[in-house]
């Protein structure tokens, strides 16, 4: 399993005209369901007047939790292009939305398929992909005069410390690439019993 991800780093647009129609395209990195439901209503609002507020999404590392919705448009001619290009740019935690404003000329399925994907992909393109890594947390608790040793680990290893308590008992928080985890516990585990 790899311990890496690409995503976009910021909202990208596009925009594709076929036969009068106009179809707008946006793609923002997401992390949440919930994120992705903000978005969408907050595109329906300032977009009511249009036609179709087409969308797909694709969330988590594993990229096991996805959706597409055609809104309206005749079955997978709108949500499974804009996802195919999600898919085609092998990215995660990210939502494509592409509104299209009718302009009284059918474009027919495969023109209409063209129209999403080309909207969906100058979206992306624009957006900027980055490189991500997924991260586990490691706590660990320890008394204070192992300090020094503790920090030690942590700057060989290069963790995130993401949550600290120093007390008696001293707690870190450390945010590390998943594949190094294991060893990063290790570490820390020897020291309780140098």
């Amino acid at each position: 399993m790899t311990d890496e991800y690409l995503t976009i780093s910021t909202t990208g647009e596009g925009y594709y005209t076929e036969k009068r129609s106009k179809f707008l395209a946006w793609a923002h990195h997401v992390e949440t369901l919930d994120e992705v439901k903000d978005l969408l209503a907050g595109y329906r609002k300032k977009y009511y007047d249009a036609r179709h507020v087409c969308y797909a999404y694709m969330l988590g590392p594993e990229r096991q939790e996805y959706r597409a919705n055609d809104d309206g448009e005749p079955s997978s001619t709108a949500g499974k292009p804009i996802l195919g290009q999600i898919n085609s740019a092998e990215l995660t935690d990210v939502l494509v939305v592409v509104v299209r404003y009718y302009g009284g000329v059918n474009l027919g399925t495969s023109g209409l398929i063209v129209a999403y994907r080309e909207a969906a992909q100058l979206a992306i393109a624009n957006a900027g992909t980055v490189k991500k890594q997924v991260e586990e947390i490691v706590s660990y608790d320890f008394p204070y005069t192992m300090m020094n040793s503790v920090m030690k680990v942590v700057k060989d290893m290069q963790p995130r410390i993401v949550g600290q308590t120093f007390d008696n008992t001293c707690q870190l928080q450390l945010a590390i690439r998943k594949s190094e985890a294991g060893q990063l516990r290790a570490r820390l585990e020897k020291l309780s019993f140098e």
